[in-house]
């Protein structure tokens, strides 16, 4: 299928939107065909001076704005990307590579991020203490300032949303820098905020080189709050950054999502399940399934199993109607992925299906299964973050969870069992922010996101994603 990408890019800065006028530009490309798309206009010094101060306008006039007007504004976005849907999931497909149907449900998650956070502002309460009579101790909760947003090309609409929504949610004002490889999907979501009636200032979104980006944006007195998607090292970076004001800052960073099979379990069901998510968005999601445990009893059929639905993942460009699986985003990651596993092949690791990118045009990298992998090999340590599944036996519980929590990171995990006491052992023990058992489905609208460990703190969605965007006050008159 050949669709045309019709989208404008642009900077939306103090109400306005931006575009050439001489700024620097970025090609933004197609992965699936390596085409260039559009020339993204990059923020200048002078451009975040501009969002800074109007982000503190903004500021001032949002937190005073009733619960109900700023809910108001937020469904009309949700209802306004509800209508828009299949524009934006076009033109995210055509950026990122992931499959249609996928796009079109990452953009309609969206809609219900604003909607949860619509209604779930209206639900922050305060608390007063017991006083002698004529005296009075009160809690309440206050949007914390302007928030930076930065957020990557993997999800590059919903993880904006995420962030976007709670933010205005709360009475804060926010300015938001997506992926520079992703932009006319985020443009779009922008242009359903604005067009929803956000005022002047309260919500921006700027593109431009990330380091001068954050330099400047957590370098300003303006911004209190950093919300940041991304890699570890870009994170402890940004946290840096954020300590010399003393900001607040929420960090998803990255994952190795182990997934811990008994011999148990239902193995077709498992098997659908796993594999389905294995190759979600190429295996460029920051919970995918990577590093597979399968006990002893099983561990031959789960190969098989796993090798045999794999070969029939096709590969191509989602806007083809029978593309299960796209390109990765952009032309660094083939050959970082298949270094990976060819270090894993080197150190004794079998494989099964794949194992090399695609010749030709766009991005590729074929569904990968390798089996009987070393923990020596790299890949078993460093996220692969693209179609690689690592499959390893196992003998015992305790074996399987010493695995799991054998690196530094504690995103997700997986489970997966028909015995409940060992489910809920295993969930109990596994140290991760989020785990799931007999189910890939752990990121919902109105439950909490986020890890452990190196993979970062704090959380997006649910109640506990607001919470952050909040600071505590204590007022007593006596």
């Amino acid at each position: 299928m050949t669709r045309e990408y019709q989208a404008n890019p642009a900077l939306y800065i103090d109400g306005s939107w931006r575009s050439g006028e001489g700024r620097d530009v970025h090609q933004v490309l197609n992965p699936a065909t390596g085409e260039v798309l559009t020339e993204l206009p990059l923020a200048t010094a002078a451009d975040l001076d501009e969002a800074l101060a109007a982000s503190a306008k903004g500021f001032t006039l949002w937190r005073a704005t009733d619960v109900n007007a700023r809910a108001a504004v937020l469904h009309k976005t949700a209802a306004l990307i509800r209508e828009r849907a299949e524009q934006i999931a076009t033109l995210l497909t055509m950026e990122q590579g992931k499959p249609l149907a996928e796009a079109r449900t990452e953009t309609l998650s969206c809609a219900a991020v604003f909607e949860f956070c619509a209604e779930e502002a209206k639900r922050s309460y305060g608390r007063i203490a017991l006083r002698p009579a004529g005296q009075r101790a009160l809690v309440l909760k206050q949007p914390v300032g302007p928030v930076a947003s930065l957020t990557p090309w993997n999800f590059p609409v919903s993880l904006m949303s995420k962030k976007v929504a709670a933010a205005l949610a709360t009475g804060c004002s926010v300015i938001a820098k997506p992926a520079e490889e992703t932009p006319g999907s985020t443009s779009e979501i922008m242009r359903c905020i604005a067009d929803a009636g956000i005022p002047a200032g309260v919500a921006q979104l700027v593109f431009g080189v990330p380091d001068m980006v954050s330099r400047q944006l957590l370098g300003s007195p303006v911004i209190r709050k950093l919300s940041f998607t991304g890699s570890i090292p870009v994170g402890k970076h940004l946290m840096k950054l954020a300590a010399d004001g003393v900001k607040r800052v929420t960090m998803e960073l990255g994952g190795h999502a182990p997934v811990l099979v008994f011999d148990d379990c239902n193995l077709e069901k498992t098997l659908d399940i796993v594999v389905t998510q294995k190759f979600r968005n190429a295996g460029q999601v920051c919970i995918s399934p990577t590093r597979f445990y399968v006990q002893e009893g099983i561990y031959d059929r789960f190969v098989a199993g796993f090798n045999e639905r794999t070969a029939k993942v096709k590969v191509g460009n989602g806007l083809d109607a029978d593309t299960i699986m796209g390109p990765l985003a952009n032309s660094r990651r083939p050959t970082a992925v298949g270094a990976l596993v060819q270090d894993a092949i080197a150190k004794g690791a079998r494989v099964g299906t794949g194992g090399s990118a695609d010749n030709g045009d766009g991005f590729f990298f074929r569904p990968t299964v390798l089996s009987d992998v070393p923990l020596e090999a790299d890949i078993m340590t460093n996220e692969p973050f693209g179609p690689v599944a690592l499959i390893r036996p196992f003998a015992k519980f305790d074996d399987a969870i010493e695995q799991a929590n054998r690196l530094p990171f504690g995103l997700a995990s997986f489970v997966h069992t028909e015995n409940g006491r060992q489910a809920n052992m295993a969930g109990d023990l596994i140290e991760a922010g989020m785990v799931g058992i007999n189910t890939a489905a752990i990121s919902m609208p109105d439950m909490p996101f986020g890890g452990v460990k190196e993979s970062g703190f704090g959380s997006e969605g649910g109640p506990e994603g607001l919470e952050s965007y909040y600071v505590t006050k204590a007022i007593h008159q006596a």
